[in-house]
């Protein structure tokens, strides 16, 4: 194969290095892979924060090989409880629950440390011979037949497609002039890790509190991952408390249920938006996760979403490459569009709804919301197929998020 053959992922995150590993496995190591990010060279990761991985996105992770490197430290979300209250509310009761398996033995999520997952795929994409470079893209230049791609250390590779991976404000999305639509909400969310004296048992919870959703997410041992939503303003005052007044704010929202309780790390918080790509390609370009959409973590499926991403576009390609297909040619990459945006535009509208519909103070609201939880909470075929959908299984779904191999 010719070096135009090539392709280059602007993007070391789990985005990027989980498609690297996709197209190494399906399309072998004729076709040269390579990955570019600056944080390449920082290893191992530091990044405190955990995430929820849905069960599509780990039988991805199983068919790639990283499952069963990073399995022990996942931790199994067993069952969830939603309950809808004030601040000050004495007791909160529970107006939907969830089982957790989507098939029998098959939770329909885990939480994963950041840092574990991210060093798990660094060290696959090494030994799989994937040519890791910890430096930028810059600049890119698209013809007919491939794509001129520039790093900052002065190389230059002719690829046939470049995958801009580069997150939220991605500078190749921005470089290829394709325009964003969305909004930012005066919210930010609150992520730290608690360490409490009585086990989980693997429960997430999410009370959906006036300012908006407060989910405690269960880590291996007895500690949880807290996802905290509050208005910016209030978020800053917050995490800039001293510890003492800290705790004194998170215990008043955490609750004692669990014992004791503690901060583990010091509390960040991120400011919280939507917004989705125009376009998720453009010539010789294609847009997975941040880059190409963020929504509200209300329903934890930004990372899910990226993932799904990469499942669609690594099978695209790979479909494109064993017919003898130029990959990096429009009518291919538009058929990742299609399978993609529209799901991307649906989960991204339901969040918003979701968002605007329990953080508020309207008691009607909160009235009409409740007696619908309690309807899903009744109706064992709805709550069915609303984990489904949440574990990434309904709909057309890509075959690494089946479990099968490319």
């Amino acid at each position: 194969m010719s070096a135009q053959r090539s392709i280059v992922i602007c993007g070391g995150a789990f985005a990027g290095l989980a498609l690297a590993l996709a197209l190494r496995q399906g399309l072998g190591r004729e076709i040269p892979v390579i990955v570019a990010d600056p944080a390449l060279a920082s290893r191992p990761s530091r990044d405190p924060r955990a995430t929820a991985i849905v069960a599509a996105c780990r039988r991805l992770f199983d068919a790639i090989g990283i499952w069963e490197q990073i399995a022990e430290g996942a931790q199994p979300i067993l069952d969830m409880v939603v309950t809808d209250s004030k601040l000050e509310d004495a007791t909160r009761p529970a107006f939907l629950t969830f089982a957790g398996d989507v098939e029998p033995g098959e939770p329909f999520a885990h939480m994963i440390e950041n840092r574990h997952l991210i060093d798990a795929l660094v060290r696959q994409a090494e030994a799989e011979g994937i040519e890791l470079r910890a430096c930028a893209v810059t600049d890119f230049a698209a013809r007919p037949d491939g794509v001129d791609v520039t790093f900052s250390d002065g190389g230059i590779v002719e690829a046939s497609l470049l995958v801009a991976a580069d997150g939220a404000r991605s500078k190749l999305r921005e470089r290829a002039g394709i325009a964003t639509h969305g909004w930012e909400y005066d919210q930010s969310g609150i992520v730290v890790t608690v360490g409490h004296e009585r086990d989980h048992h693997g429960r997430a919870e999410e009370h959906f509190l006036p300012a908006g959703p407060f989910a405690i997410l269960p880590l291996t041992g007895k500690r949880s991952s807290l996802v905290w939503t509050e208005k910016r303003d209030e978020a800053a005052r917050i995490v800039a408390l001293s510890a003492d007044e800290f705790h004194g704010e998170l215990e008043q929202r955490f609750g004692l249920h669990l014992g004791e309780i503690k901060a583990l790390d010091k509390p960040r918080a991120f400011p919280l938006g939507y917004f989705v790509a125009r376009s998720f390609i453009g010539e010789r370009l294609a847009l997975i996760g941040d880059a190409a959409h963020v929504i509200h973590p209300i329903a934890g499926q930004g990372l899910n979403m990226g993932l799904k991403d990469v499942a669609a576009l690594a099978e695209v390609i790979v479909d494109a490459a064993r017919l003898g297909m130029d990959f990096g040619q429009a009518n291919v990459l538009e058929r990742y569009q299609r399978w993609r945006r529209f799901d991307t535009m649906a989960m991204g509208l339901a969040t918003n709804s979701l968002n605007l519909l329990f953080s508020n103070r309207s008691t009607l609201l909160r009235t009409v919301r409740d007696i619908g939880l309690g309807l899903v909470d009744r109706a064992p075929p709805l709550k069915s197929l609303f984990i489904r959908q949440a574990a990434g299984l309904a709909g057309e779904v890509p075959r690494l998020l089946k479990g099968e191999a490319l």
